[in-house]
């Protein structure tokens, strides 16, 4: 069920989705701290497909074994490309309607909040478990290399999980 939800619920695509996601799978039914979310959700991220997808798959596996698998991907899935076909087939027919054109407008707003939340989120984790100032140079750093310089995001996330494991393996070395 509650992929089906975020299936239901996840209007604007995989990104819009995650806050969902978390929502379903940290807060309400702890099948994963915000640490192991951060991990999968970094870990998505740099694997090619559909965001939403891939972390129903890993986690529905996590959870229920192969038919977890089976179960989340399809409870996530079919919703969406039902709710997809209907609600495009009625967008376009009364797309020149006002309300409906402030409908569809109002969307981007609150999906921007719900990522806003989310990224505070992760932000405050990071600052409280990496430090506030290695947590806000590693931010920085990351918007400089995608924003600027147009550095795809999954090198910037494998250059982040470097940095941030490395002198883990360099004090298991030395000792």
């Amino acid at each position: 069920m509650a992929f089906f939800r975020i299936g239901m619920l996840g209007f604007g695509g995989g990104p819009s989705s995650i806050p969902l996601v978390h929502q379903e799978v940290v807060k309400k039914y702890g099948w994963m701290t915000d640490d192991e979310f951060g991990d999968t959700l970094a870990l998505a991220n740099t694997l090619p497909g559909p965001i939403a997808t891939k972390m129903a798959g890993y986690i529905g596996y996590r959870v229920a074994g192969i038919w977890g698998l089976l179960n989340a991907l399809l409870a996530s899935a079919i919703p969406t490309v039902v709710l997809m076909i209907v609600f495009l087939g009625l967008l376009q027919t009364y797309k020149d309607i006002p309300w409906v054109q402030h409908m569809s407008a109002t969307v981007v707003p609150v999906v921007a909040v719900m990522l806003a939340v989310l990224t505070w989120d992760f932000i405050k984790k990071s600052g409280e478990t990496l430090g506030w100032m290695r947590a806000i140079m590693l931010l920085a750093l990351s918007a400089i290399l995608i924003e600027a310089l147009h550095i795809h995001p999954a090198i910037v996330i494998l250059g982040c999980i470097l940095a941030v494991f490395s002198p883990l393996l360099k004090r298991r070395k030395k000792a």
